[in-house]
């Protein structure tokens, strides 16, 4: 089974080896037929702590890091 990788945010870089992003997704609503936005926080797992608050990065699944991080950072996103 592939991993997912997801593209987002970063919202905070505060603890040691560790950001949250913020990652958006977009769909239409069934019933409504308009465009609908939502976010959701991931706790990632950053080795180098290189990441800072406003960069834009890619995250892909792993095995259980810790209680909530279940995703590492692959690398700063282009663009």
């Amino acid at each position: 089974m592939p991993k997912r990788i997801l593209q987002g945010v970063v919202v905070s870089d505060k603890q040691q080896k560790t950001i949250v992003v913020k990652v958006e997704r977009r769909f239409t609503h069934p019933l409504l037929k308009k465009t609908v936005r939502r976010t959701k926080n991931y706790h990632a797992h950053d080795e180098s702590g290189a990441h800072k608050v406003g960069d834009v990065v890619s995250i892909e699944e792993t095995k259980p890091i810790s209680r909530l991080k279940r995703w590492i950072v692959v690398e700063a996103a282009k663009g």
